[in-house]
Order: structure tokens, then sequence, then C-alpha cells
């Protein structure tokens, strides 16, 4: 299963990747903010996306807005700071399928990312 990393901060990449590992989950594309996924997510066709909401250039949202014009499937984790509850109903409005509030623990990454994907019927 191939996952996408979308965050401008190295550091929570590096987390993500180490979580995902332990998991299992090797094959990975990391994007440094919405641009740079847009750039590259219709070339790599990730099977999951976790999106991390504030970023230069282009945002979380703007991303996933953008992106569901084009693919309403591809499951997607919101993985933010950004707790508040309309802040919340904006992007699963938007078309998110998941979201987990940072900072997180290996266990509720990994949890989200199950639930996310039996809910839209992938594999782990």
């Amino acid at each position: 299963m191939k996952i996408m990393l979308v965050d401008d901060s190295k550091t929570m990449r590096s987390i993500q990747k180490g979580i995902l590992s332990q998991m299992g989950h090797t094959d990975l594309v990391e994007a440094c903010d919405g641009q740079d996924a847009l750039s590259k997510v219709f070339a790599e066709k990730p099977d999951l996306i976790l999106l991390d909401w504030n970023m230069p250039n282009m945002d979380g949202l703007s991303f996933l807005q953008a992106y569901r014009q084009k693919d309403k499937a591809t499951p997607i984790i919101m993985v933010t700071t950004e707790a508040e509850k309309h802040r919340v109903v904006d992007a699963l409005k938007a078309g998110v399928n998941n979201y987990v509030v940072k900072p997180f623990t290996p266990d509720a990454l990994s949890s989200k990312i199950a639930q996310t994907l039996e809910k839209c019927g992938k594999a782990a």
C-alpha cells in the first residue's frame, strides 16, 4: 500500500514514517505542502493520504478541495493541530475521511489508519 505524507514539517513526516514502518508500511511518498502534493499525487496514485492543515504555498484544506474534484475515493486523514469543532466540520465537508489531532500517539495514528481503511473498504 502506498501512502503519501503531506506536511511542511520534515520532523512530523519522519515521525509518521517511523510509525508507518512499524505498521509494515514502507511504500511512502512525501510532499512538503499542498502544491507539492498536487504536483505528485496523480502520478504516484497513493492508497492513503495523511494531510497536514497549516502549510505554506497551499494549505491542507485547499489541497483537499482541489484533489476531491478529481478523486473522491482515495482515503485522506487530516493530521493537524486544528482541533476546533468548526474546523473538523469544514474538513469533513470538504471530503476528509478521518481526523487526527497533533500531538498524537503511535497507537492513535495506527488506529485511525485502520478505521479509515476499513471504512473505505481498503486492506491495510
